[in-house]
């Protein structure tokens, strides 16, 4: 999934590579969906703990807090490129890695969200404010699609600094 993409996995290529027999990998996932839907949940969580942990030791300014979860995830692209091929790869086909995306869009909206709230101002329209995220994290993902594609010609830093730049823009409205 990884190196080829979702379409590419099949449970005897998935048994060959791990040296197992087809019986261990019936007795761990049901089908190939719920084994796409293991890779794509962990894969979630390990950047959900990367961004929290990015968080949470960054100064305690939302503007600073969002460059270091944004570098997190940079970082963490540039230097393993398969995880970009499983998040930001092509999902149209596949109803569960779909339902997966938007679910997991849902989450890191909560968690930027949560992670803003000291700094928010308490009159915020909070469907405005989850628009916003949403679009910001919505845009974000299509410049990492198409960096990860080359289609856009920039760094990790060029990347980084203009993501912050965005979302900092976005968050004004919410900002005292």
């Amino acid at each position: 999934m990884g190196e080829q993409g979702w379409a590419a996995v099949t449970m005897r290529g998935v048994c060959a590579r791990a040296q197992l027999t087809d019986r261990y990998f019936y007795e761990n996932f049901a089908d190939r969906d719920a084994l796409l839907v293991a890779a794509w949940d962990q894969l979630r969580d390990e950047t959900v703990a990367l961004l929290l942990d990015a968080i949470e030791r960054a100064p305690k300014e939302p503007v600073a807090q969002l460059r270091a979860a944004i570098e997190a995830f940079v970082r963490q692209l540039t230097a393993d490129p398969s995880r970009a091929r499983i998040a930001f790869g092509e999902h149209a086909g596949s109803d569960a890695l779909e339902r997966r995306r938007r679910d997991t869009l849902r989450t890191f909206t909560d968690l930027l969200i949560v992670a803003g709230r000291p700094y928010f101002r308490p009159d915020v329209d909070e469907d405005a404010l989850r628009m916003s995220v949403l679009m910001g994290i919505g845009g974000f993902v299509e410049l990492i699609t198409a960096w990860h594609a080359g289609a856009v010609p920039a760094d990790a830093q060029q990347i980084i600094d203009h993501s912050t730049k965005v979302g900092a823009t976005l968050a004004i409205p919410y900002l005292p």
